[in-house]
């Protein structure tokens, strides 16, 4: 190698996360669930919201969100938790809900 005739080059450094995404949804949320209060729920979460989530995962088919925001992911979610409770009703009548 020739230093005298390399072109120049730039170097990146990495100092750690920036404060924007200190304060990002995902790592809000990791905080959340990190803590005492957190952890309990969590596990109190898995029990009640893990069939759910599986029948709207392998019968619906949303293995992923289409779209992106926050915003729109909720509004997505909540499509799929309206049709999964639209096809309970069908399913077992009227009267289950």
């Amino acid at each position: 190698m020739k230093p005298d005739k390399t072109e120049v080059r730039q170097v990146a450094h990495f100092y750690g996360r920036s404060e924007e995404k200190k304060n990002s949804s995902t790592e809000k949320m990791k905080r959340k669930i990190d803590s005492a209060m957190g952890r309990a729920l969590y596990s109190m979460l898995l029990a009640v919201a893990e069939p759910v989530s599986a029948n709207i995962l392998s019968t619906l088919g949303l293995d992923r969100f289409t779209l992106r925001g926050r915003r729109k992911v909720n509004a997505q979610w909540n499509i799929f938790c309206m049709v999964h409770n639209l096809k309970k009703i069908h399913r077992y009548g009227p009267g289950y809900v």
